[in-house]
């Protein structure tokens, strides 16, 4: 009697030991499935933040690209009863690094590089990046652009001012449409030759004129070639 009830309490300790050592493989089984879960998700987590990093970086060098295109885009040049231009459209002023579209050539304004071209009466015998120039007229300076139709005595006469007058600066562009222009922020305008009385006009108004949107701002420390 006495070993049928040993016999029956070490049945009953198997049993317990068997179904102890069954959850813990259950529980052992369920731990390895959360960490694989936790691994998964942490996969996928991490591949749709890259996505959302490259999805944010792509639409800001996008934007980038279309400011560029679109530095004053819309707009139309008024003329005054002297010949004197007025772009009429909002003219951007961010800091760009990449070739920028003009409507206006020579540009009068827009979006430009970081670096400003030197304009303490800088005379450029090659052409000159547009964005570098376009800074420099932020900062109040007069560009005088020539191509190769105009008269040598002009463009010899024009290098005479220029280089006396600080916050001014000269180069060639080849493809505008006149031989001799001037530019200011915002303004342009065709002379005849350098002996015409609306060159000197054009530099008492606009150098350091009423249209600098950065009146002082440095002409030298920038490209100056």
């Amino acid at each position: 009697m006495g070993s049928a009830k040993k016999s029956s309490a070490a049945s009953a300790k198997d049993r317990r030991d068997r179904i102890e050592e069954m959850r813990r493989a259950e529980r052992a089984r369920a731990r390895r499935g959360r960490i694989a879960v936790i691994s998964v998700s942490t996969v996928v987590v991490a591949a749709l933040i890259g996505v959302g990093a490259w999805a944010v970086t792509k639409s800001k060098d996008d934007a980038g690209k279309d400011d560029a295109k679109a530095a004053g885009a819309s707009g139309r040049f008024s003329y005054d009863k002297e010949g004197v231009g007025t772009w009429s459209g909002k003219l951007g002023r961010t800091h760009v690094t990449k070739k920028v579209a003009y409507p206006m050539n020579p540009p009068v304004g827009g979006d430009h590089n970081p670096v400003w071209m030197n304009c303490n009466g800088d005379v450029y015998d090659k052409a000159i990046p547009n964005e570098n120039a376009v800074h420099a007229l932020e900062h109040g300076s007069v560009w005088v652009t020539y191509n190769d139709k105009a008269a040598d005595a002009d463009v010899k006469a024009l290098t005479a001012k220029v280089k006396q007058t600080p916050y001014s600066l000269m180069s060639p562009v080849q493809d505008q449409k006149d031989p001799v222009m001037l530019s200011a922020w915002g303004h342009q305008r065709t002379v005849k030759s350098a002996s015409d009385p609306a060159v000197a006009k054009f530099f008492a108004t606009y150098v350091q004129g009423k249209q600098t949107p950065e009146p002082g701002a440095a002409c030298t420390g920038g490209l100056s070639k």
